[in-house]
């Protein structure tokens, strides 16, 4: 049996235009592979899949990784994707986005709608699936059992202050990781602070609120200063690159950069009013020293 292909023409006699397929590519001189696409990701609280999305305005958003029946959420909580960005608005369909925020077991707040409580719920058991098989270690609980008097005073998430502004880190910054591509496509696991760069400062400054408000009289909170840094440096962190990778600015990014514009009234469980410090030991001259950690 004899294969025909396909004719070129319709049963009219008019030409079949086909239309030629393009795949999804990258341009050679693109800097970043996370441009109009979502980044699929898994949340820090819960251990769900999320995807990263950029929008018109502001940081990356978090979104539900499925489309949810727009009827079932509230209009102000409609998200729509357009050409790989994120929109706070509906597009007049059937079907809408939801941020993560909202469906987030480890999160207080509860759905708006009876029927997202649902949705809750499965992710809730996923989350205690992922814990049971020790796939996802929550933020709150450590990771050994024995906690050590040495990481004790040390915030999970600290205040980290770069070219004047205020962020909130994902990890402690000892082990907040590159965000860079490598040879072998995957996300460079090198630290932002290797032992031979130059190192931050703690210090206590002012609980400054957010969108120009004053400090909070008498607050203080432990904030780690790199602004005493080279310009080039302080770039370095905000673009979450190590000292390698960031001599090559061609190299692609695999993640966004993690880095969470800091509000104290949003991020007050994170506000430390001392500093960091580790617990006196005995030095070698008998008399006790307090260190400061990372």
């Amino acid at each position: 049996m004899r294969f025909t292909p396909p004719s070129s023409r319709r049963w009219d006699g008019s030409l079949v235009q086909a239309r030629a397929r393009r795949s999804l590519r990258v341009s050679s001189d693109s800097a970043s592979r996370l441009l109009r696409c979502g980044q699929s990701d898994r949340c820090r609280d819960c251990g769900n899949l999320i995807e990263w999305y950029h929008r018109t305005a502001g940081r990356p958003v978090r979104l539900h990784p499925h489309e949810l029946p727009a009827e079932k959420v509230l209009v102000a909580c409609h998200w729509h994707v357009s050409c790989g960005v994120a929109h706070p608005a509906s597009d007049g369909s059937g079907w809408c986005r939801l941020p993560h925020a909202m469906l987030c077991p480890a999160s207080d707040a509860l759905p708006a709608a009876p029927e997202l409580a649902g949705l809750r719920r499965v992710l809730a058991v996923n989350t205690r699936r992922l814990i049971d098989s020790g796939a996802f270690v929550p933020p709150s609980v450590p990771p050994s059992t024995k906690a050590s008097p040495m990481t004790t005073c040390r915030p999970t998430r600290p205040v980290v202050q770069l070219l004047y502004v205020r962020y909130l880190a994902p990890r402690p910054v000892d082990e907040i990781q590159c965000v860079a591509q490598t040879c072998r496509r995957h996300r460079c696991t090198s630290p932002l602070l290797p032992p031979d760069a130059p190192a931050g400062v703690w210090t206590l400054l002012p609980t400054t609120a957010a969108h120009g408000q004053l400090p909070l009289l008498g607050a203080v909170m432990a904030v780690y200063v790199l602004t005493g840094l080279p310009y080039a440096e302080q770039l370095r962190w905000r673009a979450q690159r190590c000292p390698e990778h960031a001599a090559i600015p061609t190299a692609a990014d695999v993640a966004v950069a993690e880095w969470e514009t800091f509000d104290p009234l949003v991020h007050h469980e994170h506000i430390h009013t001392r500093l960091p410090t580790l617990t006196r030991r005995q030095g070698p001259t008998g008399r006790s020293r307090k260190t400061t950690q990372l």
